[in-house]
């Protein structure tokens, strides 16, 4: 089976940053796209960032210029420097990834999700 483990959430102040790790373990054969996506309370799932195996990225208007997704292939790890946090930043950070699976398998998985509370 497949696991993906966020790390890196916590409390920090307005202006503060965080960077996100997650690694992706378990029986798959390669990684399509890992990203993030975040959900605050009474609020409905959203995208952050994404990154492809090319290298393609994007990113959802609110984090422009802020927030910034790298990967590390070899450690089939995602990352996401998260700098000058605001309040409106606080949620669950979840984990995605598109794995390739099987010859004919490609599915995506989510992480157990991570919470990033940033304070006024």
């Amino acid at each position: 089976q497949v696991q993906l483990v966020e790390s890196g959430g916590g409390l920090v102040q307005a202006g503060g940053s965080l960077r996100l790790s997650c690694v992706a373990s378990g029986n798959f054969f390669s990684i399509a796209a890992m990203g993030w996506y975040r959900q605050a309370p009474g609020k409905q799932r959203e995208l952050v960032a994404t990154i492809t195996s090319g290298g393609s990225t994007n990113y959802a208007d609110s984090v422009k210029g802020r927030f910034t997704i790298s990967r590390d292939n070899a450690k089939n790890t995602v990352y996401l420097q998260m700098n000058t946090l605001k309040p409106e930043d606080t949620a669950v950070y979840y984990c995605n990834a598109d794995l390739i699976t099987g010859l004919m398998s490609r599915l995506r998985y989510w992480g157990q999700g991570t919470q990033v509370t940033v304070s006024p």
